[in-house]
């Protein structure tokens, strides 16, 4: 029975790299010897700069590291380590407890355990033993979390899928707004480029850009589609717009951060927008800079009461609503956008034409 157990635990073994370095030829090959026989997958290095290398080409659950060696001690390899891996479980082994780095080094170089050397590998078989149960379960961790990621990517996708339903029945109501809300996320994530964005903001500009007219879905058809001027009551129903969107967002965690776009990007810079009357920075940054792309576009798109406008008299518009309407700052970069790099706007407007 206990010799069936033996050969499963050897087994299982295999599934470990362990690494050791020490510079004395006897002790790797004692050490080979030994953990080849408990199941070990087992790799012997005399030279310190090699066992560098190779745990940086290779993979190795745990090190076990000679302290004093030539010629470079066991902390500066650990040092040197920790630059590139976090990970690798490590034992440290001295002549004499004494000679040991102090306990301050070994917590800043996250080593995991130390003993003293000796001809019986018993303490040091338990190190082993406990650092590979600790591998384990922090590889069971990793998978799990791996799998959370993957179950959220498939929620996000499944609530970005219903959520694209509902924008292009929006889209499917009024001509106008086919192609709009693309042409409003990719001009929104040009202009957050410019400002240097992170990758994870510029993300999320684009799928708010996406999806920051969703609210209009829940505007009747006769106010969203009268080609003639709206009435107050009416056009207090077109302002609701956002509040709606907002709403229909606020049902899945994973769209919290496009809530804010959504909401707010009919704000005003002067606080006379809606539907909070936010003023200044109190309006969310990325809100902001879509304002800026659904105005341009709203501006640059043909209507049924009016054709496009001009160019240059969407320039002198922004120019007149900086400060007031749009963002300063963000309008200054916007209006170089304009006259300098018109060509990357004008790419957009025939992609989604």
């Amino acid at each position: 029975m206990r010799k069936g157990l033996q050969n499963s635990e050897n087994t299982e073994n295999r599934n470990y790299k362990i690494i050791a370095v020490d510079d004395e030829e006897g002790i790797i090959d004692s050490l080979s010897i030994f953990l080849k026989r408990s199941g070990y997958d087992f790799t012997g290095v005399t030279n310190p700069q090699e066992a560098i290398d190779r745990v940086r080409n290779e993979h190795f659950d745990l090190m076990i590291l000679d302290f004093i060696m030539t010629p470079i001690h066991g902390n500066q390899v650990v040092e040197e380590i920790r630059k590139f891996n976090k990970e690798l479980y490590i034992l440290l082994l001295t002549g004499h407890k004494d000679l040991a780095p102090p306990l301050e080094t070994i917590r800043r170089l996250d080593i995991q355990g130390y003993c003293e050397k000796s001809d019986k590998f018993d303490q040091l078989l338990l190190l082993i033993e406990s650092g590979i149960k600790s591998i384990s379960q922090m590889n069971e961790i990793k998978k799990i979390n791996r799998e959370l990621k993957d179950t959220n990517s498939m929620l996000e996708k499944a609530y970005l899928e219903s959520i694209e339903t509902l924008r292009y029945t929006v889209e499917a109501k009024d001509s106008y707004t086919r192609g709009h809300s693309d042409r409003v996320s990719e001009l929104s994530v040009l202009l957050g480029k410019k400002v240097n964005l992170s990758e994870e903001d510029l993300k999320t500009l684009k799928i708010g850009g996406l999806f920051h007219d969703i609210g209009k879905i829940g505007v009747p058809d006769s106010i969203l589609l009268k080609e003639s001027k709206l009435t107050e009551d009416e056009y207090s129903e077109i302002k609701n717009h956002p509040s709606i969107g907002a709403h229909i967002l606020s049902t899945a965690t994973i769209f919290k951060e496009l809530i804010p776009i959504v909401k707010h990007h009919h704000e005003r810079y002067d606080g006379h927008g809606y539907p909070s009357q936010l003023q200044g920075d109190d309006i969310p940054y990325l809100a902001r800079i879509t304002a800026i792309a659904d105005s341009f576009d709203a501006m640059t798109s043909r209507r049924t009461y009016r054709d496009s406008l001009p160019m240059n008299t969407v320039i002198s518009e922004f120019e007149r609503c900086k400060g007031t309407q749009f963002d300063p700052q963000l309008t200054d970069i916007f209006l170089d956008i304009l006259k300098n790099h018109l060509d990357d706007i004008k790419l957009i407007q025939e992609k989604y034409k």
